[in-house]
């Protein structure tokens, strides 16, 4: 590794001219701004295929001779067994070790390997990992050695992910009297083969260093800079593992010393600096019992995968931690620990290109917008119970988070990355920010909980459209997925009026895109409306039904809205919304008004008096920077117009949508994304959007209480007809009543007041509901 010499030499220069200290700072400093307070972990079962291995390493305990072994390798069914009592556990990973190549040096390998019909242990590995995949739950981890680009191939699609260790870079440890000599897959040329091949099938890979096996600072830092040159030029690895050596029983080296604990910590954190904030650092848990606080602070952020079924068949003298213990550990260290799957996150986020066809549905099912695992099994729209939040007041951890809450507080408005970084916020952070949100709440709307009396009436579930995530909408008057229809307007009448006598004082009218309607049509439902109860305000169409009409009549956005309004019609739903970033809208909904288009809507709404609400439906297919970028366009047209009256985030809900289906989706967001959506947009739109308000709907009753306890203030309407959110498989029911709502302000201690449309106090309600 001539070539990176100089560099390295710079490179350590650069390194040991720092006082640990300051080195020790520099690395947490950058492993925080890359990961926040996040420390993850794999829960996995460890299943070491064969023993075997052509390679003479003089610190390994895992190879065997095949005496020493029953058999050469596992049954299918051993496999199976292990596999499936890890899933018991809640296992996610089965990380699959091996032996180099073991039929070229060993007859009994050859026999049973031919006896069985496979041709290779590499051919074996693929049956076995396959069975794991069809079997259990469990994604495979393959370690398998030296492998090329057509073993790649093979193994890509039964793998979430594979590995190859480094450890060392110089050649010089192969020679004779070192560690690797009589080992030629450990040839680091070889391996940096390897390793490149697995960049070029697009394999999530994880590899590292051994270190204190003989190798000098200067070494390391070369093969720190050969990861990382691989690391620039494919994008695959995905974790670098900074593994100490310790000394074993029955090895040549059974007498070297053990790696010292500033040795591995001052190469955590060069690798640190090295690789930069982004790469994923691992340091094995159970190699450095009653260390861990030390190294997470000198750059670690991930544990690797610790198993609660299988020992470490590589270190047998080392048990995994107890994960309450790793995680009591982690947390001294002012972390927070997460699972991830084999796959790491960055890679589960952009699943289309790092996985095999048949691997996605499974890592999109199973992760956040994160890319790290589900926190719990609560979805929304299904009924599940709330899980239960803080309600002390607590400091946070991550001090980009706290800076910007800081500047809040200030007056300040936070920019992009500022409002993405606060989604990703886990334990004290995310009960900071509930706090916060909630005192904000507070200080700008009150502490009454608000609601509307109302009726949906959804006129009709044909349309032209194609929106991936919709349950509702049928693509004629065929029946597709149950029934189509399209009301009438004396029914659309009848159902105004039996909402009036039923003390509604509001109709909320949406529908499909008919394939029959034009700008008429929506003018004539608005007509039938008020004709039938002059005084029910009409809020009605949402952008996409406000471009159609506009555009089957020739007209522009502004002056159909004004011929709407001389209708009767009053305000409208900032529905259609989805996520404001046309990358999102092209996969999701390609056909749907885009993101201009829709602001351009809602503009000439407010611009001729018009207020509308806006919403976010997010849970599916994009990332926390979409998020805080639909928030920035609905504050930057709200401090433009101000004619938002509030602001709803609806989580998707997926069960019947047919992305999700397709397997094209996350199952909806998490509890901690929807509790952040509700905080995260009360802080971000502080100023400009007074107004937010937690879908029942979506949340149940239950769900809806902790939303207002996390930044919201308003419950929505009653509704009396609910049928989108029932469409797409949600149980929350059709109605929620005055006094259900009651109900659940009592349990939180505040008020209830009915309100219009746009938050003025309805005709004839003097008095909050529940005040003397």
């Amino acid at each position: 590794m001539t070539g990176n010499t100089d560099n390295a030499r710079d490179w350590l220069d650069h390194l040991d001219a720092v006082s640990m200290t300051e080195l020790l700072s520099r690395a947490e400093t950058m492993t925080i701004s890359g990961h926040g307070t996040v420390v993850t972990y794999s829960r996995k079962v460890f299943i070491p295929l064969t023993k075997l291995c052509r390679d003479v390493c003089h610190y390994c305990t895992f190879a065997h001779r095949p005496s020493e072994l029953s058999a050469p390798f596992l049954e299918p069914e051993e496999v199976l067994e292990i596999a499936r009592a890890g899933e018991m556990q809640g296992c996610r990973e089965a990380l699959f070790t091996l032996g180099d190549r073991p039929e070229d040096r060993y007859s009994a390998a050859r026999n049973w390997l031919a006896d069985r019909g496979f041709a290779s242990t590499l051919d074996y590995l693929a049956h076995v990992a396959g069975l794991v995949l069809k079997e259990t739950g469990l994604l495979p981890h393959l370690n398998p050695g030296i492998m090329n680009a057509r073993d790649y191939s093979v193994l890509r699609p039964l793998s979430a992910s594979m590995g190859l260790m480094l450890e060392s870079s110089s050649s010089r440890l192969c020679e004779k009297g070192m560690p690797h000599y009589g080992s030629p897959d450990k040839l680091p040329s070889v391996r940096l083969e390897s390793i490149r091949h697995a960049g070029e099938a697009e394999v999530p890979f994880t590899t590292g260093l051994l270190i204190g096996i003989g190798e000098t600072r200067l070494e390391r830092i070369e093969a720190l800079l050969a990861i990382r040159d691989l690391a620039d030029q494919y994008g695959h690895i995905q974790e670098v593992i900074i593994q100490n050596f310790r000394s074993k029983a029955d090895t040549l080296m059974r007498n070297a010393p053990d790696l010292p604990l500033d040795e591995h910590l001052w190469t955590i954190a060069a690798a640190r600096l090295i690789l930069g904030p982004d790469m994923t650092i691992q340091a094995p848990p159970n190699l450095r019992d009653g260390s861990l606080s030390q190294l997470v602070r000198a750059g670690v952020n991930d544990w690797g995968g610790v198993s609660p079924v299988t020992p470490d068949h590589v270190n047998p003298e080392a048990p995994w931690p107890h994960l309450e213990k790793l995680e009591t550990e982690t947390e001294a260290a002012g972390r927070h620990l997460r699972q991830r799957l084999a796959i790491g996150p960055a890679f589960a986020r952009d699943v289309t290109r790092w996985a095999d066809p048949a691997l996605q549905i499974a890592i999109r099912r199973s992760v956040d917008a994160r890319g790290l695992v589900r926190e719990n099994s609560w979805h929304p729209g299904a009924g599940d119970e709330a899980p239960e939040l803080m309600t002390s007041i607590v400091t946070g951890r991550d001090p980009q988070i706290a800076i910007s809450l800081g500047l809040v507080g200030q007056g300040e408005e936070l920019n992009k990355a500022q409002i993405a970084r606060l989604f990703t916020a886990e334990g004290r952070d995310f009960d900071h920010i509930r706090a916060f949100a909630d005192e904000l709440r507070e200080d700008r709307a009150g502490d009454a909980i608000t609601y509307v009396v109302n009726r949906n009436i959804n006129y009709t579930n044909i349309c032209l459209y194609r929106c991936g995530f919709c349950a509702f909408s049928k693509g004629s008057t065929r029946s597709e997925r149950g029934p189509a229809y399209n009301i009438d307007h004396e029914e659309i009448a009848r159902r105004t009026v039996e909402a009036w006598e039923r003390g509604a004082s509001e109709v909320c009218l949406q529908g499909g895109i008919h394939p029959s309607y034009d700008g008429h049509t929506y003018r004539g439902i608005v007509e039938a409306v008020k004709a039938a109860v002059p005084q029910m305000h009409v809020h009605a169409f949402s952008p996409l039904e406000v471009h159609h009409g506009a555009t089957t009549l020739g007209l522009s956005y502004e002056g159909y809205l004004a011929d709407l309004k001389k209708a009767g019609l009053a305000t409208l739903p900032g529905t259609a919304a989805e996520i404001l970033s046309d990358d999102i809208r092209s996969i999701i909904c390609a056909d749907k008004v885009d993101t201009q288009q829709w602001l351009s809507v809602m503009r000439a709404a407010h611009k001729v008096s018009l207020r509308s609400t806006a919403t976010i439906m997010f849970g599916h297919v994009e990332s926390y920077d979409h998020w805080a970028e639909h928030l920035l366009q609905l504050r930057m047209l709200q401090q433009e117009t101000g004619g938002f009256t509030e602001f709803v985030p609806l989580p998707f809900v997926h069960m019947e949508a047919p992305n999700w289906r397709r397997g094209e989706t996350r199952s909806g967001p998490t509890w901690r994304e929807t509790v952040l959506m509700h905080a995260v947009a009360r802080i971000a739109l502080d100023g400009a959007i007074s107004n937010i308000q937690t879908s029942w709907v979506k949340l149940g009753p239950d769900g809806a209480a902790a939303m207002l306890q996390s930044g919201a203030n308003d419950l929505g309407g009653t509704l009396m007809d609910e049928s989108i959110t029932r469409a797409a498989g949600g149980v929350n029911g059709q109605i929620f009543d005055v006094p259900q709502m009651q109900l659940l302000a009592d349990g939180l201690g505040r008020p209830l007041r009915e309100r219009s449309t746009v938050y003025g106090q309805r005709s004839g309600q003097l008095t909050l509901a529940g005040e003397n």
